[in-house]
């Protein structure tokens, strides 16, 4: 598990107020909807303020580019990278 990885899974259970979920629950490579941890798109709306606040990227809610980022914590973790370099 990377610093960036933990740190992402911090900031989800935060955004969402995942009291009975901790980083080890949290698999890099599982779906964050609908399987894995049962997301939602009111979730994803959460977690997207949430990327803005912390990292300063914007994504489009009806992107299919913004739906491949949030799909795992491995995606949201490259969303991540990409953003940094620029």
């Amino acid at each position: 598990m990377s610093e960036l990885s933990i740190e992402l899974k911090h900031m989800i259970i935060e955004a969402l107020d995942l009291e009975d979920i901790s980083v080890d629950d949290i698999i890099d490579e599982e779906p964050l909807f609908v399987e894995g941890l049962g997301l939602d798109s009111i979730d994803a709306l959460e977690i997207g303020l949430a990327l803005q606040k912390r990292y300063g990227i914007t994504l489009k809610s009806d992107s299919e580019d913004t739906r491949k980022h949030f799909s795992s914590i491995t995606a949201l973790e490259s969303l991540v990278e990409s953003q940094r370099v620029k």
